[in-house]
């Protein structure tokens, strides 16, 4: 499915533009997000001593760090085929920082960075998988330490999160925004549910 002058680290070559939204989003696998992204390591955090995943296949269930498109519930509800939208808790990482690759976010090293996004707690090997595929061969599973943004407990967990692993020099250091890009995308029930929260969360504080 991918262009292999991409697996190759080609330069100079964007991710194309992703397919339409799928017409049933509420089916449990949806094409949508199989295919949206299927175009074209020392972590700040040195307790983990684990290398990547190197065989996405063999995904590991437990807490996950999400940023970009990912930070979406109902993206990951379509992945993941689940019933309902997940819930997460607000997350940063260090060590890491974010670029862009085409219109995609891309998690590289960035010592004392910090990368905001959310964390979720993947209940099997066969989940972590789905999101693997999602995220392509151009991200690997990467270890991370975790730390949670709210006041529960508890307060930071040790867990994965999905680091590129293509040419440097495709990136740009322009900054991802989710809701524009949810909207490019024609997923207006997603924006609206995200606003709904925001104004929810701003209203209680």
């Amino acid at each position: 499915m991918s262009d292999p002058n991409l697996k190759n680290g080609a330069a100079g070559m964007p991710p194309p533009p992703p397919p339409p939204p799928p017409e049933n989003p509420s089916s449990k696998v949806s094409e949508y997000v199989l295919k949206l992204r299927t175009a074209p390591p020392d972590v700040f955090f040195q307790a983990t001593n684990l290398p990547p995943v190197a065989d996405p296949s063999k995904a590991p269930s437990g807490v996950y760090f999400f940023y970009g498109t990912l930070t979406d519930p109902s993206m990951v509800r379509e992945i993941l085929g689940l019933e309902d939208d997940p819930d997460f808790r607000p997350a940063y990482i260090k060590g890491f920082k974010c670029k862009l690759w085409g219109q995609y976010p891309a998690l590289v090293d960035g010592p004392d960075a910090v990368v905001e996004g959310a964390a979720y707690h993947v209940q099997t090997g066969a989940h972590g998988a789905k999101l693997a595929a999602y995220e392509t061969n151009h991200y690997c599973i990467t270890p991370c330490h975790i730390h949670y943004s709210d006041e529960m407990k508890p307060t930071d967990d040790l867990g994965y999160t999905f680091k590129y692993q293509g040419n440097l020099k495709d990136l740009s250091d322009d900054i991802f925004d989710l809701m524009t890009w949810l909207r490019r995308m024609g997923r207006y029930a997603a924006v609206e549910k995200l606003e709904s929260k925001k104004d929810h969360a701003n209203y209680t504080q």
